[in-house]
């Protein structure tokens, strides 16, 4: 097994965050599993086993439904981060069977595919509004002014939030978000504490306000839902919303700005999708494979598995690298390639199995919305400068996208 130094390997150096997927071939190319000392995990970096593993029962987004820490044998939190890992523990993303599972049923009403179709008009019209801003301005930045505000909007409306109340929401979010890089520093925890005692004191002024009026929103169902037996703890509450807020527009965020770099910097696809439409559909897939928005997703080995003849013990972590999966070439012919028509394209940008992004439906048509409008009605919309890549590997994205209109 070659060594990950020798891959060029390096989630925080700005060569490698810049372009990551060469070094992601290497390592590919070097093993089906590495162990990466700087951050005590395993790497896993080919899509079959990726596949594989995000079904596999044996590993867990958390270990405390069957482990205390000391059994583990890891360390507690450090007592001032409780506040983040009260707020990440309790959501469904971080919990296994059977609080998964309770949460999960009750929060995938609010996501059927007659929900979310019935969203479609709203989403459509606020995208060709956010566009049309953008063009009228002759420019500005994509992603503030159309990549942030129409999936925070969509989702703040499904939870009811208000219109006057949503300007926290996205820095709360980034905040939060900036715990799940790789070694993240103590200034990092000491915003994302500081986010989740601020969006958990929002939220539980909501509740309260919803359980005295209850209105046509995913937080007033929770709070009904648990009053009809459904068991639902407040914290549970709030984590749920947090999760859907931060899930439900961070992919989407990023999607559409990595997405529209790249298109910038494949001129032909761009002249093939502005003279074609009717691809919107098969290039939002093949965008969010192409710069996969999230490129790592962590599990706990609960118990001992075997890769490739490497004994992966309870205990560790494994990294399975979303990004170089979705470029491997056992599955993607000419991954390294932008192809906009790409049909056999099972990318793994939304995860798989229990833990499968139960809002992928919904972040589709935001970003099939949002990229019908710009062909609409920015056809000639063109990148003003080169924009720079924020400095995070695990959830991958641009400090801006600076576009002007011809």
């Amino acid at each position: 097994m070659a060594a990950v130094s020798d891959t060029g390997f390096d989630p925080w150096d700005p060569a490698f965050l810049a372009d990551p997927y060469p070094a992601l071939a290497e390592l590919r190319a070097a093993g089906r599993v590495h162990w990466f000392e700087p951050t005590n995990q395993w790497l896993v970096p080919h899509h079959a086993d990726v596949s594989a593993l995000l079904r596999d029962r044996r590993l867990g987004r958390t270990y405390q439904h069957r482990f205390t820490h000391e059994e583990f044998g890891r360390s507690a939190p450090p007592a001032e981060h409780e506040p983040f890992h009260t707020l990440n523990d309790h959501g469904m993303l971080d919990l296994e069977p059977p609080d998964h599972t309770r949460i999960r049923r009750l929060v995938s009403k609010a996501f059927t595919p007659r929900t979310v179709e019935r969203l479609k008009p709203y989403v459509r019209t606020l995208a060709g509004e956010l566009v049309s801003a953008l063009a009228d301005a002759g420019g500005g930045d994509l992603l503030t002014d159309v990549a942030e505000p129409l999936p925070v909007a969509v989702i703040a409306e499904m939870l009811g939030i208000p219109e006057s109340d949503r300007a926290p929401l996205r820095p709360w979010s980034a905040d939060i978000c900036g715990m799940y890089e790789l070694n993240p520093s103590e200034e990092t925890a000491a915003r994302a504490v500081r986010a989740s005692v601020e969006f958990s004191a929002y939220l539980r002024e909501l509740i309260a306000a919803r359980r005295k009026e209850p209105g046509d929103d995913l937080v007033s169902g929770l709070i009904a839902a648990h009053d009809e037996g459904d068991r639902l703890t407040e914290q549970e509450m709030i984590s749920t919303c947090v999760l859907l807020l931060n899930a439900g527009h961070e992919a989407t965020v990023n999607a559409t700005v990595n997405g529209w770099f790249a298109l910038f910097r494949n001129p032909a696809e761009l002249r093939r999708l502005r003279a074609d439409h009717s691809l919107v559909p098969s290039a939002v897939e093949e965008l969010m494979r192409y710069d996969t928005p999230l490129q790592l997703f962590e599990r706990w080995v609960l118990d001992d598995i075997e890769i490739a003849g490497t004994t992966i013990p309870r205990g560790t972590e494994i990294a399975m690298l979303f990004g170089s999966a979705n470029h491997d070439p056992a599955v993607f012919d000419h991954p390294s390639a932008l192809d906009l028509g790409r049909r056999d394209n099972p990318h793994i940008s939304f995860s798989a199995g229990i833990h499968y992004c139960i809002g992928a439906p919904l972040a589709r048509i935001e970003l099939a919305a949002s990229m019908q409008a710009l062909l609409e009605r920015t056809p000639t919309l063109r990148l003003a400068q080169e924009p720079a890549r924020k400095p995070n590997f695990v959830i991958r994205g641009l400090e801006g996208l600076a576009v002007e209109v011809g």
